[in-house]
């Protein structure tokens, strides 16, 4: 509490100051109260930092003005409030002697707070609780080079300041119709930024050029669209594109042409195709389908639109869409959709290769405030589902629809745990999943005969019937609508709030279309109540693919956080499951965890052919079931009675090291491994000599007893297990979603190191790759993190973001992190020192024509066995602190990818 205790600004805090940093809302009166301490601050040139945001709009524009022009400050604001709501009060003063202390509480930058306020505060200090300083400097660090924080200066920025506040006071309010443009540019949101990314792999490292994007509604998928175009126009082409939108209603078309004069900063961009709106240059049209008719389209040329988007592309099989799709031959077309399998059958992933470009996954639009939390609630109904068949991937639906309907002991506890979930039942409005239409016609008329207004619609509802039945949901005349085969339009009502739940649902992403129809944000709904009635399930069901879906946890981080009871979940939303739910789903993912040798054996036996990516696909299964610790593809099929040869020589050491191959993600890695393997290559070049290594050492990191890699290598082309390395070489690169390029590119001294930025990379290789290893010196004999590779007059660091395996440990939590997608914050070995020949290196590596090269991986193993590094490339010095350990501020010459980033922040979010 401050009252009676010493204040941030008072004179003994004062000496020595080097830097102040803050976190506050800042307001005139309160500034007012520290004007002769911060202007002898600026007299003695101690810089001051804060950051601030328009929340509430409860910062004074007056007080920031005076911060920066009379007080010298620097100011960075976040104008983003819808999501982004910064409360945090707290002050850190760093001082040269190194006694830092802060000041972290519910004191604003206001007169209440500094002087009659009943106000909490808590004092730390660098002698008593040095970790929590590092967390708070880590976190400003990162919040200050977080684009999101703008920098404010009150000539150009104080108009826009100004009404960002009246609007997040309550005030005047944009009209999101209007063409005036804000004159900002738009960047992507960190979610965004990783799915455009993942989409340019897509086209730039596989060549693929049909891609959908899948993304709950209401997420920005239209967003995401118009800053692909944009990328496309000036970074990938550099020159204008013409561009064909599709949609179904005027709104949405509406909606997206002013998107993407939003993005391009161009109000005149783009015709609409529509009713009376008749396009007159061609070049960028938003057209609903419905005008795109067949005479229409047989005046366009195939070519003639070089990008063609179509919005809620589930509806692709519709006669229009297909029309459409099968005349255009655009260069990108893309799919935006929120249900890419629908209720009758069709999977709209078949029009582009079975494959999903870039999702937003549930947790992330839940951490962005896109979507709104969920209560979700595992309730055990006493079903035994363990007789029932099992067919292509699924229960027998007409058996499950046989044990459900006219079950009213199981109905029983729907409706009481309804009541005991939901706070006012009769003012719900809520969505029931049933296995067939007599199953929810018998749910309907059982709710009703309770006293909670039902109907039951499906597909083959009329049309007219299914609309009256949405309003009188929509309008409470009913409380709930038990539905069979609907997964999109067919329920398309925001105000949903309660899901039920009332079958087994084996595809996850069925499983989240069904839950999103109730993550809809709109007035009024705070939190969607999700009821899934667990019963007994056969073996084949997998609980894992589900709750994996909702968190983005591994099967293994899934059994630990079931245990603990889900602690760790985006904000506002819980998973309760009651004692003999948690039991069986449990023990469900503890059988998935490790399958069950002979499981797998019946599997593959099964199976038509040997080809182990078709294995996975067919049967949901990862690398991990396959390759775990003394298992392999060869010894599986080998098992099942397919021909994989008899065992060669050297196949028990080698089995256990093909796990070693399951990184490869770029194109010449990928390319020279095969070659190898296949008895075609013939190293010619020192880089190519390099890749051999690389193979080599991944595959025999101790030399293997060989007196050179070339005899180590032909030594594998006779193992039958060689076919399982192509294979998972093939599977590895086929799922890699990061574009890369040649170090050389970029550092042309380095041309012979065959590493490519962006890629993954295990220890092995990284030390072959730079020269550092040999079989006089194999990497198995290297153990610490950093490297320097002469031979390349390069410094490798090897950096490892989590420390350990199960948690932090608060003295080694805030050591090595990210504070930007170009700025890295690295802690050096503890024994050196800037005065040393190694920190000297360091500092100086410019001017003495050495590089330093950035390793990252956020923990030491995955499902695999030991995690691969994503090489950053090379990096600069920008300053350093300390000694023994020196903590360097290096600055990437390649943005990071957004993935990394968001994993390497997360250290200290």
């Amino acid at each position: 509490m401050h009252n009676g205790t010493t204040k941030p600004w008072s004179k003994s805090n004062r000496p020595s100051l080097r830097q102040i940093q803050g976190d506050s809302f800042v307001k005139w009166q309160g500034l007012r109260l520290l004007e002769d301490q911060l202007r002898e601050l600026r007299q003695r040139n101690v810089p001051l930092r804060v950051i601030t945001t328009t929340y509430l709009g409860a910062t004074d524009a007056r007080a920031l003005d005076a911060l920066v022009d009379e007080f010298g400050a620097q100011v960075r604001v976040n104008y983003e409030t819808n999501r982004t709501r910064l409360h945090a009060k707290a002050w850190l003063l760093r001082r040269n002697t190194g006694f830092h202390t802060a000041y972290v509480g519910s004191s604003n930058l206001s007169h209440a707070a500094l002087v009659d306020g009943l106000e909490w505060n808590v004092r730390l200090s660098a002698v008593s609780t040095p970790h929590l300083l590092e967390k708070f400097r880590a976190t400003f660090e990162s919040y200050w080079e977080n684009r999101e924080f703008e920098l404010y200066l009150p000539s150009t920025d104080g108009n826009r300041l100004r009404a960002a506040l009246d609007v997040a006071a309550g005030g005047r309010r944009r009209d999101g119709v209007t063409i005036t443009l804000s004159g900002l540019e738009v960047h992507p949101k960190p979610f965004q930024e990783e799915m455009l990314e993942e989409l340019d792999a897509e086209r730039v490292l596989h060549d693929r050029h049909r891609n959908l994007i899948v993304a709950a509604t209401g997420t920005g998928k239209t967003v995401v669209a118009a800053l692909d175009y944009r990328r496309l126009v000036r970074e990938r082409h550099g020159r204008d594109l013409k561009l064909l939108f599709v949609a179904h209603r005027k709104e949405i078309l509406m909606q997206a042409r002013r998107m993407y004069q939003e993005v391009l900063t161009e109000p005149t961009f783009g015709e609409l195709l529509i009713g009376g709106d008749q396009p007159t240059k061609w070049r960028h049209v938003f057209a609903s389908i419905q005008s795109l008719s067949a005479g229409r389209l047989a005046t366009i040329e195939a070519d003639h639109f070089d990008v063609v988007v179509i919005d809620e592309f589930h509806h692709a099989e519709a006669a229009s869409y297909r029309r459409l799709l099968q005349h255009v031959r655009p260069m990108e077309l893309l799919g935006l959709t929120a249900t890419p399998e629908r209720g009758d059958g069709v999977d709209v992933r078949e029009f582009f290769d079975g494959r999903v470009a870039a999702e937003l996954r549930l947790w992330e639009a839940l951490e962005q405030h896109l979507l709104c939390p969920f209560h979700y609630f595992g309730v055990h109904d006493a079903v035994d589902l363990g007789a029932l068949q099992w067919k292509r991937g699924g229960y027998d639906s007409s058996a499950l629809s046989a044990l459900y309907t006219g079950n009213d002991a199981r109905t029983r506890i729907v409706l009481k745990e309804l009541r005991d979930k939901v706070a006012d039942v009769a003012a719900m409005r809520g969505l029931g999943f049933c296995v067939s239409i007599e199953h929810a016609r018998y749910m309907a008329d059982r709710f009703n005969t309770g006293g909670v207004p039902a109907r039951a619609v499906s597909a083959d509802t009329l049309v007219a019937e299914r609309a009256a039945a949405l309003k009188a949901l929509r309008d409470r005349e009913i409380n709930i609508l038990f539905a069979v085969d609907l997964f999109n339009e067919g329920l398309d009502i925001p105000e949903v709030d309660t899901v039920l739940f009332l079958r087994p649902t084996e595809s996850a992403t069925v499983f989240l279309q069904q839950l999103g129809r109730g993550l809809r944000l709109t007035a009024g709904k705070t939190v969607l109540t999700a009821l899934d009635f667990v019963g007994h399930q056969r073996r084949e069901f997998r609980f894992d693919q589900r709750f994996r879906a909702l968190t983005g946890l591994s099967r293994k981080q899934l059994m630990r956080q079931l245990d603990r009871g889900f602690p760790f979940l985006p904000s506002g939303s819980q998973i309760v499951l009651d004692s003999v739910s948690r039991k069986l789903i449990l023990e469900n993912i503890r059988q998935q965890l490790t399958p069950r040798w002979a499981a797998l054996v019946s599997e593959v036996r099964a199976h038509p052919n040997d080809s182990l990516s078709s294995y996975l696909d067919d049967y949901g299964r990862g690398l991990e079931d396959v390759l775990r610790t003394g298992r392999s593809w060869t010894t599986l099929c080998r098992d099942a009675g397919k021909a994989a040869g008899s065992p060669g020589p050297r196949e028990d050491a080698l089995v256990k090291r093909v796990r070693t191959l399951a990184h490869v993600d770029d194109q010449r890695r990928r390319a020279a491994y095969l070659d190898i393997l296949n008895g075609t290559a013939r190293p010619a070049t020192a880089s190519e000599e390099r890749l051999a290594q690389m193979l080599f050492f991944s595959l025999f990191p101790d030399g293997g007893g060989f007196d050179s890699t070339a005899a180590g290598l032909a030594a594998i082309k006779g193992e039958p297990v060689a076919d399982e390395m192509r294979q998972v070489i093939d599977i590895a690169f086929d799922s890699a979603r990061r574009s890369t390029y040649p170090l050389g590119e970029r550092i042309l001294e380095l041309s012979d190191v065959p590493l490519a930025v962006h890629a993954s990379y295990s220890r092995e290789e990284i030390l072959t790759a730079l020269g550092f290893a040999s079989l006089q010196r194999t990497p198995s004999t290297m153990r610490e993190g950093v490297a320097w590779c002469e031979s390349a007059n390069s410094d490798a660091f090897l950096i490892t973001l989590k420390k350990t395996e199960t948690d932090y440990s608060p003295t080694t939590m805030y050591r090595d992190f990210a504070l930007s997608r170009t700025l890295f914050h690295w802690e050096s070995q503890s024994t050196t020192s800037s005065t040393s020949p190694t920190g000297q290196r360091y500092i100086h590596h410019r001017q003495r024509g050495s590089h330093i090269l950035l390793f990252v991986r956020e923990s030491k193993t995955n499902a695999l066995g030991t995690s691969p590094y994503v090489f950053l490339g090379p990096a600069d010095y920008v300053s350093h602190e300390g000694d023994r350990p020196m903590a360097i501020t290096w600055r990437l010459r390649q943005a990071m990818p957004t993935e990394v980033f968001m994993a390497s922040r997360a250290a200290v979010a």
